[in-house]
């Protein structure tokens, strides 16, 4: 696991980075923690490589603070968990926006560090996959990183959202299968068709309108008049259910 800790003072970031190896030699579980002093730095950084499970973020930081950082994040990433360290609460409400994890107040206790990591790793062990057929010969995508499935031809288009790399854009593969093969691959992930052609990832949704779907990439599909309540109604149990 690779985690970030975005703190611009040094004993805080101490203090964190210890329970976080801490957690690692308990949980026998690799983890590496990368450091940033400022929200800038860690954008930088970010643009180019973007593998990261986690971050732990200040949010009372000089220039950019670490909730316009997160949403930046946000606006490119909807899979990386988000947790914040402050000494206020005042920001909890804005934290919905970006989807956040936990607010951990300051001084940061270690049992709560250690909760937070639990339920990454449990996320990461729970993900899904399947092995399609491309150009490339059989390869395995991860079914949470998928956002729709077309039908193309006597085959499919796949959209991927967060794959290794450039987990931000939206990318796009040609596979063998048919859309209703791949349907019942992924009948037990969370998967709906929303339209003659197409299948959507019910966990990447951000908004579902009359006309069409809106995925947390910014993508947009078509959803039929006659699947909209139920799309509208599995987007519900879905997610009251997580």
């Amino acid at each position: 696991m690779k985690i970030a800790i975005i703190e611009d003072e040094p004993v805080h970031a101490d203090l964190l980075e210890g329970y976080l190896q801490g957690w690692s030699r308990d949980r026998q579980t690799a983890v590496k923690t990368v450091r940033f002093s400022s929200a800038e730095s860690f954008l930088f950084e970010w643009e180019t490589e973007q593998d990261l499970d986690a971050l732990f973020v200040d949010i009372q930081m000089k220039k950019m603070n670490g909730m316009e950082m997160a949403k930046q994040v946000r606006e490119r990433d909807g899979k990386v968990s988000i947790i914040f360290t402050t000494g206020m609460a005042d920001f909890m409400e804005e934290g919905y926006e970006v989807e956040a994890m936990r607010y951990l107040l300051k001084p940061i206790n270690q049992e709560k560090v250690w909760s937070c990591m639990d339920k990454i790793r449990v996320r990461n062990e729970n993900a899904q996959y399947i092995l399609v057929h491309g150009s490339d010969g059989v390869r395995r995508l991860a079914a949470e990183q998928i956002n729709y499935i077309e039908a193309w031809g006597h085959g499919s288009r796949i959209e991927i959202w967060g794959a290794a790399g450039q987990p931000g854009t939206p990318q796009t593969d040609f596979v063998s299968e048919n859309i209703s093969e791949l349907e019942e691959m992924l009948k037990e992930d969370g998967f709906i068709r929303c339209h003659r052609s197409y299948l959507c990832g019910i966990r990447n949704i951000r908004t579902i309108g009359r006309t069409e779907i809106t995925f947390d990439s910014g993508t947009h599909i078509p959803v039929s008049r006659r699947l909209y309540k139920e799309v509208n109604q599995a987007f519900i149990r879905y997610f009251r259910k997580e």
